[in-house]
């Protein structure tokens, strides 16, 4: 009998590397740059019970703390933080992680971790309004923009080489992109990293199935940016870009997915829960409740 495969489920509310709060205006600046963080923890609190182990990486709340440097905002407590994540994750040595996030380079050191354990028979399926390709020292200095860069080994020397692995371009595929920052269309196909529109995967997911097919692996992790979602139908992230993927799309993808290769990491991240920042500061303000 096979020994059943070890899960942990990663509670990781780093917020950190969002460089966010002018796309938001309705909501106070210092809560919206934490925002991710209390929404890592009500995805936490709406995801099935499980009897996996839950583990929460800690997470500096210290809205002071910003410095840029070497092109990265916040990089001392980003550094710091997957450091931490790292050693948990190896402590615990699980064969699957499930993640839930906190900014999109929440992904980072489960990914790279489950990269290292599986070699080469390893797939990455990024799903994702936005490409996430940055580098650092680009205009946009925030790290989360620099997550699917950094699962491919690129990027700030000293985060990098913490990392245990990294993702070969030719397994990595971004699904549901839609928007690009400046330059990043190009720097994508200069990387020559492929990607589906949200209108090739709405019918039925066979583009992705034949495309993994073809990289020839078992294994596959999937990264889950609630931005991808259609505006129109929800706005669960910080970005609005309009004819995103339905909810029942990305429920298809993923568990066509799972039917036919090892799902061994799900990450669900860029939750920005802006009706319960509003309720919160509202209870902030009320008698009996301080």
């Amino acid at each position: 009998m096979k020994n059943k495969p070890s899960i942990i489920r990663l509670i990781y509310p780093q917020w950190q590397g969002g460089v966010i709060s002018h796309w938001m205006p309705d909501i106070p600046a210092n809560d919206a740059s934490k925002g991710y963080y209390l929404g890592a923890k009500l995805l936490n609190m709406l995801a099935p019970e499980t009897n996996q182990e839950i583990i929460e990486i800690p997470i500096s709340l210290d809205i002071k703390d910003r410095k840029i440097e070497n092109g990265i905002n916040s990089y001392q407590v980003i550094l710091n933080q997957t450091k931490s994540a790292l050693d948990t994750i190896k402590e615990n040595n699980p064969d699957k992680i499930v993640t839930l996030g906190g900014d999109c380079s929440v992904s980072v050191v489960p990914f790279t971790y489950l990269a290292k354990k599986y070699q080469n028979d390893i797939a990455i399926i990024w799903i994702d309004a936005h490409p996430d390709i940055t580098l650092p020292y680009d205009e946009y200095t925030g790290y989360h923009a620099m997550a699917l860069t950094a699962c491919l080994g690129m990027g700030d020397k000293k985060i990098i080489n913490l990392l245990p692995e990294k993702f070969d371009i030719s397994k990595t595929l971004i699904v549901g992109l839609r928007s690009w920052d400046k330059g990043m269309k190009e720097r994508q196909e200069e990387l020559k990293i492929k990607s589906l529109s949200p209108d090739e995967v709405r019918n039925n997911s066979s583009a992705i199935l034949e495309w993994l097919k073809n990289t020839g692996v078992s294994k596959v992790v999937i990264h889950f940016d609630l931005d991808v979602l259609d505006p129109a139908e929800i706005i669960a992230g910080v970005g609005v870009e309009a004819n995103g993927m339905k909810i029942k799309e990305v429920i298809r993808i993923i568990n066509d997915i799972a039917s036919k290769h090892d799902l061994v990491g799900l990450t669900i991240a860029e939750p920005m829960p802006r009706i319960a920042i509003k309720l919160k500061n509202m209870m902030n303000e009320l008698p009996l409740l301080k």
